[in-house]
């Protein structure tokens, strides 16, 4: 390889110093100056295929056709200058004899056929044909422009002889290869070194062939003028071209992923010529109206150039018609029917007489997958299960997919099979096979079953009622199916009128709070109390927390109330200061707040617009919340710590219960959850849970409240096992603000008798 690098360099030298000589020559006007000229040129020629030869060695496999294609077009320019040169010096003065033409048409064939080699033309035979009748077009629109320009006026004499009349198509053929290679360029950018110098050399190679061709139809051509330089130059380029570097990293087209839209200027490149044409021709008319015999003739050979490159075009739209309605029903990634073409579908059957009914599937915990191990992963699984649903599926129905993780089955009663024995096939089907299971990534399913009655108007009613009967599904632990009923249907609409209303219940003032006396167990001394929000519905009436809240947290609507209940929960407090100057208010903080970053701007606003000092709150999170928390979520604990607001793990008991995240979490204190302390009395193992609960708080400083003391031996038990505070209705149900006030004001908690032994839930 470096012996082949010094001689491709010393051979650009040598091509380089033979142009340059012989343009100093020709320009010098010294004698002999066309033996120069034919010798000039056929050295560089040689040396070009030389170098041609030489780079398709050096580049990979891919470009060996293009530069051996370039070689021997080199190579017939070398023969045909050879030839040319040998009968004009045997007293030809212009020498357009049968071989010359024939030498010099296979240098343009081949030439034409390199550029469909190179990294970037078109693949397809379509796509050659396109481009050779791009170039076919320009060239033949060029005849009546050259007519009007340059040959109108010119005594046609010396045009008799058809070889000589041939030679004068030169340039045609010089723009018809120059457009074939931006044609084949493609829209890629940057475009390769090499086809940019290529370009180059072709359009000196036009304008050499233009001039000669403009003075041979004039009769004032003479060899071994400065004209003659141009050839060699154009061969040089060529050289030049051969030196440079393969391209860097040559993607086929097919996996370079959407290759970008070719600019306008070049797909209108090949019609600009056309209007010329027309234009030449109008001009070109003799005195008696008549077309000359050559226009004519290049008019109805670019007539047909055209009907084929429109015939083509019309061919092409067809396909990408196809195409685009592949890709506007068919979901990629699975290969099944998509959204849009099951709707179609549907709205099809609801239009016939028979009965119609539709299966919404829903993957259980696929997000967890994309999460866990990328959507690579997710992707290669959706595919593997659609294939499982498509078999289960069969002849029985239409399925799709109708979203990321959904897929809907279409029935109609043509089938005999029933949705329910299809909903069972298809959760068959999605059973996991031996090995799945250990990899962790196979979801299960839930499937809702909606049939078309008297109670649908259209297809929208028919879906939603499926998505209703698939939510149910899931609700009934998944991986299971569920029809839509009456009571289903009348649910989800109250359930979608709740959440409309909580909505708007936030700005109408229709929450409110009742605080929860929290007593120190050693002095009797009410001094906190747990702020518990209340939905006072204009209609329904007071609703409980375990109502509303799980629908707040699914909507979002719980950043709201939560705001809400902080603001109001530290006004509160401050009204009782002036009476209990160390009494504090917990408030209830949902686990999506805790992940917000405006949290202690949140609280920080609360406390300082009323007038509370930040030790006086305290933010009560469940301890599953706080487990599932990241880093941010622990450094945003850390920081209200350092604010001096306390932190207390609510319901300690039933979540991980991961001793580890007591090092890290800030906390202040433990509350018991109550189904612990219920059980004190009579479960030994409860007691003992709460006893060991205790020791640990206090071996991590951390105070203990005992939620759910209802009766006299449950506040026995708590308090001789040396918890610090206790909660619940045996000191205290939750009060208004008034009451609560009143409390704090005496000295004993108020004493609560007739407590139902089914106990009564706090939140």
């Amino acid at each position: 390889m470096p012996g082949q690098g010094r001689v491709g360099r010393a051979g650009l030298i040598v091509a380089g110093a033979v142009v340059t000589a012989e343009a100093i020559w020709l320009v010098s006007g010294l004698p002999n100056g066309a033996l120069v000229s034919d010798l000039g040129a056929l050295t560089v020629a040689g040396v070009a295929a030389v170098a041609c030869v030489g780079a398709a060695r050096r580049h990979p496999a891919t470009l060996r056709r293009f530069w051996l294609l370039l070689a021997a077009t080199m190579a017939f320019s070398f023969a045909g200058r050879a030839l040319w040169t040998s009968q004009r010096l045997l007293g030809e003065s212009l020498p357009h004899t049968l071989p010359v033409g024939l030498i010099f048409a296979a240098s343009l064939l081949t030439g034409t056929a390199a550029l469909f080699c190179s990294t970037t033309a078109p693949h397809t035979t379509v796509g050659r044909v396109r481009a050779l009748l791009d170039g076919l077009i320009v060239g033949l629109a060029l005849v009546p422009i050259g007519w009007l320009l340059v040959f109108r006026n010119v005594n046609l004499a010396d045009l008799d002889e058809p070889l000589r009349t041939a030679g004068l198509l030169y340039p045609m053929f010089d723009l018809m290869q120059l457009t074939i290679l931006i044609a084949v360029v493609g829209p890629r950018r940057p475009v390769w070194q090499p086809m940019t110098v290529l370009g180059v050399s072709l359009t000196v190679r036009a304008v050499a062939d233009a001039f000669y061709v403009s003075l041979v139809a004039a009769g004032t051509y003479q060899t071994g003028t400065p004209i003659d330089v141009f050839w060699p130059l154009s061969y040089l380029l060529i050289v030049v071209a051969a030196r440079m570097a393969p391209p860097r990293d040559h993607v086929p087209d097919e996996e370079a992923g959407e290759l970008p839209l070719p600019p306008w200027r070049r797909v209108v490149l090949p019609y600009l010529p056309v209007g010329g044409a027309i234009v030449a021709t109008m001009f070109a008319r003799d005195a008696d109206g008549h077309t000359p015999l050559p226009i004519f003739l290049a008019m109805m050979a670019l007539l047909a150039a055209l009907a084929l490159r429109q015939g083509l075009a019309a061919n092409e739209n067809r396909r990408l018609v196809v195409q685009l309605r592949r890709l506007a029903y068919v979901d990629q990634l699975t290969g099944l029917p998509n959204r849009l073409a099951f709707i179609r579908r549907l709205r099809g059957a609801l239009r016939g007489t028979d009965r119609v009914a539709v299966l919404l599937l829903d993957l259980d915990g696929f997000k967890q997958v994309n999460d866990r191990f990328g959507h690579t992963t997710g992707d290669t699984l959706l595919s593997g299960l659609s294939r499982r649903m498509r078999r289960a599926v069969g002849d029985d129905g239409m399925i799709a997919r109708v979203g990321g993780d959904e897929f809907a089955v279409l029935v109609t009663d043509g089938r005999p099979l029933t949705p329910e024995r299809l909903a069972e096939r298809l959760l068959a089907a999605l059973q996991p096979s031996p090995g799945e299971e250990l990899v962790g990534v196979h979801p299960s399913a839930s499937i809702g079953i909606a049939e078309y009655g008297p109670q649908h108007i259209s297809h929208t009613d028919l879906l939603r009622d499926a998505d209703i009967a698939m939510y149910a599904a899931k609700a009934a632990g998944k991986s299971a199916y569920r029809r839509c009923t009456q009571g289903l249907r009348e649910s989800a609409v109250s359930r979608a009128e709740l959440i409309a209303d909580l909505r708007r219940a936030v700005d109408e003032e229709q929450l409110h709070l009742e605080f929860q006396p929290i007593v120190d167990l050693a002095t009797g001394e009410v001094r906190s109390a747990e702020a518990l929000v209340r939905w006072r519905h204009p209609r329904l009436g007071m609703l409980s927390p375990a109502r509303f809240l799980p629908l707040a947290e699914e909507t979002g609507l719980i950043i709201a109330i939560d705001r809400w209940v902080i603001h109001e929960a530290c006004r509160a407090a401050a009204t009782w200061q002036d009476q209990v100057p160390a009494a504090t208010v917990a408030v209830n903080i949902a686990a999506s707040h805790l992940r917000r970053p405006d949290l202690i701007a949140t609280v920080t606003e609360a406390t300082a617009g009323a007038g509370l000092a930040p030790r006086a709150l305290t933010l009560e999170l469940t301890e599953s919340a706080l487990i599932e928390g990241s880093d941010a979520v622990l450094d945003r604990l850390r920081q209200l710590r350092e604010l001096g607001i306390r932190i207390a793990i609510d319901d300690f008991g039933t979540g991980y219960s991961s001793l580890s995240y007591l090092h890290r979490i800030p906390a202040t204190e433990l509350k018991i959850d109550r189904s612990f302390v219920a059980r004190i009395p009579e479960d030994a193992r409860a007691y003992a849970t709460v006893e060991m609960v205790a020791r640990l708080a206090d071996a991590f400083d951390l105070a203990v409240v005992a939620e759910g003391v209802e009766t006299q031996r449950q506040h026995d038990a708590v308090a001789a096992i040396g918890c610090v505070q206790g909660q619940g209705y045996r000191y205290g149900r939750p009060t208004a603000l008034a009451e609560l006030r009143t409390v704090l004001a005496g000295t004993d908690p108020p004493e609560v008798t007739g407590v139902a032994e089914s106990g009564l839930t706090l939140t």
